[in-house]
């Protein structure tokens, strides 16, 4: 096949548009701007665009398949000239499904721990060299893509985000696929800009889970209500298994997993990530890895890419960085630190950079999620309430939303690195979450605090 990507520099598109160049089709791609590592790979297999922009001239009857990303929009010049053409155009979850049809489809579904459980589940897999085909949203070690599709493997795992799935295509994405095995690792409100109440996006979580192959299996984290409720709730005609937080306890500074074969030491911490590992033993066995092949493997997972991820240690401090800025997760992560490092000073670090978390009606769902630290800021930059046309938040805000007056709160970000270079960080753990750079902060440099 030729396929055309519009928006082909996104994490997930261009990671698709090299599984595809591999499998032998003819791939090309448009894109406004592409940045690192994105335009890099794409260079490396011959299908970064000569240029920047949006060409109609590059769009003719000899493409057989269009692939739109959400950072296109509904009136993108080539997507307009494609549907002129009548070329068939698909969302990107909507490719996906077609080209998996006929395989047992393995979606992992959740507001906080799906990329974790689906790196956990291909981790394993990939120890006990089962073949199997993927998409996943993080770079995980040893796999040069995070897209491999093949016509012979048996299973595909797919990470299943409730985002949209495309400007023409409203469904979230997790819609789309039909599920044979699903897993649900937890459910807290998130993406208002799109869910403008929880109901609304709980809802999608239901039909999520109803949209279960008929004999499916759906395996659930139980200690949340939410997903309980909604998992309760399902009519049709599915298998139902249901995970706990296992036993563990911590000791100098290392997670120990109680197992029937002894305790097992592992490399990640935190009830979350003990949640998250509960629920991919249960997906890894509906795949045919037993218990003990599992526990196994897993000892020797590292994480996901920017999840708790660990970018200088000395005897006395460590310092992390994760993606954590939703309510839930900043709540997991902190309370993961602050508990796997009980001896020391914990000083979590929260940037508001996304539309929901600088949303003045949502900041209240942040209440009481930095609490477990000893020292809690917040940065905010005034210009991203700016672009995102929302109004402007107060310090004063800030700290009733999380319900915490000795919350700092930083707009400028000179001042917020100032913050941080001139901190004794002497028993520390410094815990940096955001999904931005807290308006330019290098974190290169952030490594020579210790």
């Amino acid at each position: 096949m030729y396929i055309h990507f519009i928006a082909i520099g996104g994490s997930a598109m261009h990671n698709l548009a090299i599984a595809l160049k591999k499998e032998g089709h003819a791939v090309s791609g448009s894109d406004d701007a592409i940045f690192e590592p994105s335009k890099s790979r794409l260079e490396k297999y011959g299908i970064l665009p000569i240029e920047f922009g949006w060409f109609p001239s590059k769009i003719t009857k000899k493409i057989d398949a269009i692939i739109l990303g959400m950072h296109a929009r509904e009136d993108n010049p080539e997507l307009l000239k494609a549907q002129k053409l009548g070329i068939k155009i698909y969302s990107y979850p909507e490719f996906l499904f077609e080209q998996s049809k006929d395989k047992t489809r393995v979606v992992i579904g959740g507001s906080h721990g799906k990329t974790t459980i689906t790196s956990m589940i291909l981790h394993v897999l990939k120890y006990h060299e089962k073949e199997v085909d993927y998409m996943v949203g993080a770079q995980l070690d040893g796999f040069e893509t995070m897209v491999h599709l093949t016509h012979e493997n048996e299973f595909i795992v797919l990470e299943g985000d409730e985002y949209l799935s495309s400007p023409i295509d409203r469904r979230p994405k997790f819609h789309l696929y039909k599920p044979n095995i699903a897993l649900i690792s937890g459910i807290a409100w998130d993406h208002i800009n799109v869910f403008p109440t929880f109901e609304n996006y709980k809802k999608q979580f239901q039909v999520f889970a109803s949209s279960l192959t008929n004999g499916g299996s759906l395996v659930y984290n139980e200690e949340d209500q939410i997903v309980d409720d909604v998992v309760n709730s399902v009519k049709n005609q599915i298998k139902k298994y249901p995970y706990t937080t296992p036993e563990f306890f911590i000791e100098n500074g290392i997670t120990f997993l109680k197992t029937e074969e002894g305790d097992l030491p592992l490399e990640i911490f935190g009830t979350h990530n003990l949640q998250n590992l509960a629920g991919a033993k249960w997906i890894c066995q509906h795949m045919g890895i037993d218990e003990d092949d599992f526990y196994e493997a897993i000892g020797s997972f590292k994480g996901a890419s920017r999840r708790l991820e660990k970018i200088a240690e000395n005897t006395s401090t460590v310092i992390f960085k994760d993606f954590a800025h939703s309510p839930s997760k900043v709540l997991a992560t902190t309370k993961a630190v602050a508990s796997q490092y009980n001896n020391r000073q914990v000083i979590a670090c929260l940037e508001l950079h996304t539309y929901s978390s600088l949303n003045a009606d949502f900041l209240n769902e942040y209440k009481g999620s930095l609490d477990d630290a000893d020292e809690a800021v917040v940065f905010y930059s005034p210009k991203a309430l700016e672009i995102k046309k929302i109004e402007k938040v107060s310090e004063y805000q800030i700290k009733e939303a999380f319900r915490n007056n000795n919350v700092k709160v930083y707009t400028n970000a000179t001042l917020f690195r100032e913050y941080l270079f001139q901190k004794n960080l002497e028993n520390s753990v410094l815990l940096l979450m955001s999904s931005g750079n807290y308006g330019g902060l290098d974190f290169e440099e952030v490594k020579n605090l210790i």
